[in-house]
């Protein structure tokens, strides 16, 4: 479990991992595994793009359109497919499914595990953290996980306070070994571990480049080190050494997240009527060049949240190039139906709702109650309201022309979220390749931390900022 703090002790009820079987005892006896669609045995990612056609959706994709947007889609597959045979940049990230190494992970970890430690806290930022968090939000596991991805020192503090650094393993990670924000957290954590009397060099592993402060700091106190691999950018690494360290140590299946992954892999081919991953890109693209310029995430399942964080990056920092770019928003199923959905359907006709859910949840049944006007809830469950609050809001969009698109996973596991975000790395290469931009590189981000650089190291050469001061420090105007 991924735990986020925004004031308040942390909880230290350990969370559990639930068997994905049988009926188990939570509320009133009776918390169980139902499947949306009984009978149905689905393994695979689905993914439904009716609803962004040119009717019902405005804007909305022409069919023909589409079919000639599957020529464009198998060019750009013969690129995608070159570029992992041949290891190249950016394009070597959809290849870790079969390279990424199990045994060095978990090599790695073992003796962390062995010492049956109550969490593991992650150091590093955005793509360094957001996808270990989308396995821990989304995952059970008697090991809590906490993320030190900012540097609020009211947020740090709170942690470092509350956190039992006794019990806890300590992952740094960045590519480069000189993050700002993932170092200067990490010599907070690291103080933090002294004035407690841990010995921090017992309890902490780096996930670093070949090169860098990190790599000497593990060479020079003989820490556990893992390679962040060659030519992958941070915010596609989740399939490796960077996101799957955190899930090994909370006893997650990463074999199982590989071969989800590996799914996905063996999936793309030279059309969108064929690529789950592709469909979505191009449709993603296709909708955001007829002005659906938001593209708004909402899972329907509170341990995919996290998913939605993570896409946010990918698709952001990835495609958000040269005045191109959809912008992500982030949205939860049913919570965002009483706040956002009202934009949706009735605002400007510029978003695409990108709507997930598993098909196989666990569910509680609903108390009967004596409660005027609720007899419709008699003998249901919350998973049946929540799928029918999802079907709902479905046919909501639909009705009102926003263009929309369902995702299914057979359930929230191992399998099914390696494909799921191995799907969606695939997804943003292939629309980066129809929009012409490149992909794999952040000049605006590279642009911020410099600027930064030059602020802590007392070069204030920032353009000049215009202002406009409310209230006013010189009176009325």
């Amino acid at each position: 479990m991924h735990k986020r703090f925004n004031s308040g002790p942390v909880p230290r009820a350990p969370t559990r991992r639930m068997p994905s079987a049988a009926v188990r005892s939570v509320v009133a006896g009776a918390y169980r595994e139902t499947p949306l669609h009984p009978g149905r045995a689905d393994t695979h990612m689905k993914l439904d793009i009716g609803n962004a056609l040119a009717d019902p959706a405005d804007p909305g994709i022409p069919g023909e359109d589409l079919d000639a947007l599957d020529e464009r889609v198998a060019d750009a597959h013969a690129t995608i497919s070159s570029g992992i045979d041949a290891g190249e940049f950016g394009y070597t990230s959809l290849g870790l499914p079969e390279r990424t190494d199990t045994d060095a992970i978990r090599d790695a970890v073992a003796p962390f595990i062995d010492d049956e430690p109550d969490a593991v806290l992650t150091v590093g930022i955005g793509g360094s953290a957001l996808g270990a968090a989308t396995f821990a939000d989304a995952l059970e596991s008697d090991v809590d996980a906490y993320f030190l991805d900012n540097v609020d020192p009211d947020h740090t503090r709170r942690l470092l306070t509350d956190l039992d650094l006794g019990s806890t393993v300590v992952n740094v990670v960045s590519k480069s070994g000189t993050t700002a924000e993932t170092l200067a957290n990490f010599l907070v954590v690291r103080d933090a571990m002294q004035d407690a009397g841990v010995d921090w060099t017992a309890q902490t592993f780096v996930t670093t480049g070949e090169e860098g402060n990190l790599r000497e700091l593990a060479d020079e106190h003989d820490l556990p080190a893992l390679d962040v691999p060659d030519g992958v950018p941070g915010r596609f690494s989740a399939l490796s050494t960077v996101g799957l360290a955190c899930a090994a140590i909370q006893g997650h299946d990463i074999d199982a997240i590989l071969a989800g992954g590996q799914a996905g892999l063996e999936s793309l081919s030279d059309s969108l009527f064929d690529t789950p991953a592709y469909a979505y890109g191009a449709v993603a693209y296709a909708l955001d060049t007829r002005g659906a310029s938001v593209n708004a995430m909402m899972p329907y399942a509170e341990s995919l949240e996290t998913f939605a964080e993570w896409f946010a990056q990918l698709w952001a920092e990835s495609l958000g190039k040269d005045g191109v770019g959809q912008t992500p928003a982030r949205a939860l199923g049913a919570t965002d139906q009483h706040s956002q959905l009202q934009l949706y359907r009735a605002g400007p006709r510029d978003k695409l709702v990108t709507l997930v859910r598993p098909d196989t949840r666990g569910d509680v049944p609903i108390p009967d109650s004596d409660l005027e006007g609720l007899d419709y809830l008699a003998g249901g469950s919350l998973g049946g309201l929540l799928g029918a609050e999802f079907e709902a809001t479905e046919a909501s969009l639909a009705e009102s022309g926003c263009p929309n698109v369902r995702i299914e996973l057979p359930a929230v596991d191992e399998h099914a979220l390696g494909r799921l975000l191995f799907d969606m790395e695939a997804a943003c290469i292939l629309a980066g390749e129809l929009y012409g931009v490149e992909t794999f590189t952040q000049p605006a981000v590279e642009w911020g931390k410099e600027a930064a650089r030059g602020l802590l190291g007392g070069d204030e050469s920032l353009p000049e900022k215009s202002r406009l001061v409310v209230p006013s420090d010189t009176g009325p105007r």
